[in-house]
């Protein structure tokens, strides 16, 4: 039990932080259409992700090959009772990737809007679709023990786009926040009245996320035996407000960090509901897919735990040094007489 708790906690953990990581650059990818106005702020707004976007999503890999490694039940289910879900974030990943590196291969207005427009959408459906997808983990698969009864169209429930919304909502205030930081001028400022505006919208959406979970899931059964995780959801609301309050203050930096802590909480809020389970089944409890029943055995379980132990914090030294050297602001001079790249 305590090595399943452990990869259950590991397995939380990599999905909050790529939520947080690649979450600005949806944002960021998202309001390109909104935000810019002529041909140099839309090199600026991709510049602005260009050298960390590609390196956020190892996180993805990195939360998908421990699924794999320690909950292999609860990986071959998601790919069964979810693929359509699951080939729709993937073309959408490499819509994004394709229109991130081909945008400026041609000079033509008309080639980079068409790449514009779809670096937005691709951006916009792949939150979207994980939102909806784990919205409806949260609330329950029709599944039991003779196998999956849902359509992906059941899977547009009020619920499940209610948590779409929400993280659609949560990844643009990310990402304009992002660019509040890394840019300057009036491009800077477009998107400091943006994160302010939108900020009010996360707002409602995470109040009405957090009442709706009381009704339609039973994520809110674990803070009842143990009342004590109420500070999980607590600490969200803090770094929600933290966001505001930093944004009032003209303090970047801070209200980023403080926009990726609230993504991160409102994960944990989620997991620590969900615990032990993986996958609830909405038709048949006993059917559910736990850390016990779902999971790799204890030799792979410890052998991967060392893996990770070595791998995780050199994952994390590269993108600490990364973001490092990439960590002065990118300005108009930067791209207007850059050949090619971004």
């Amino acid at each position: 039990m305590a090595l399943q708790t452990l990869w259950f906690v590991l397995w939380g953990l990599l999905w909050a932080v790529y939520f947080m990581l690649d979450g600005f650059d949806f944002g960021a990818g998202m309001l390109r259409l909104f935000l810019t106005r002529e041909e140099t702020d839309r090199r600026v707004s991709l510049a602005a992700i260009g050298p960390v976007w590609d390196g956020n999503e190892v996180w993805l890999i990195t939360a998908g090959g421990a699924t794999f490694a320690a909950f292999p039940g609860t990986y071959a289910s998601m790919f069964s009772f979810l693929y359509l879900p699951m080939l729709l974030i993937l073309f959408s990943l490499i819509i994004r990737g394709v229109s991130i590196e081909f945008r400026n291969k041609d000079e033509s207005p008309r080639w980079r809007s068409s790449w514009d427009t779809l670096l937005a959408l691709s951006s916009f459906s792949a939150p979207l679709v994980l939102g909806l997808g784990f919205g409806n983990i949260f609330q329950g698969l029709r599944f039991d023990s003779a196998g999956y009864h849902g359509t992906f169209w059941q899977l547009f429930n009020p619920y499940g786009l209610l948590t779409a919304i929400f993280f659609v909502l949560l990844f643009l205030q990310h990402g304009a926040l992002w660019l509040v930081f890394k840019t300057e001028g009036d491009f800077a400022a477009r998107s400091a009245g943006w994160a302010g505006a939108l900020w009010f919208v996360v707002l409602a959406a995470a109040a009405a996320f957090l009442v709706f979970t009381g009704f339609a899931t039973r994520l809110y059964d674990n803070y009842l035996i143990h009342p004590g995780w109420i500070i999980v959801p607590l600490l969200a609301v803090a770094a929600l407000v933290g966001v505001k309050v930093f944004q009032v203050r003209s303090r970047a930096l801070p209200a980023f960090l403080a926009s990726g802590a609230t993504i991160m909480l409102v994960m944990a809020t989620a997991l620590v509901g969900l615990f032990p389970n993986l996958i609830p089944s909405r038709l048949d409890p006993a059917a559910s897919l736990t850390i016990m029943n779902s999971s790799s055995g204890p030799y792979t379980l410890r052998f991967m735990a060392i893996v990770a132990l070595v791998f995780v914090p050199l994952v994390v030294i590269y993108q600490l040094l990364v973001y490092r050297f990439f960590r002065s602001k990118t300005t108009r001079a930067d791209v207007e007489g850059a050949e090619g790249g971004y």
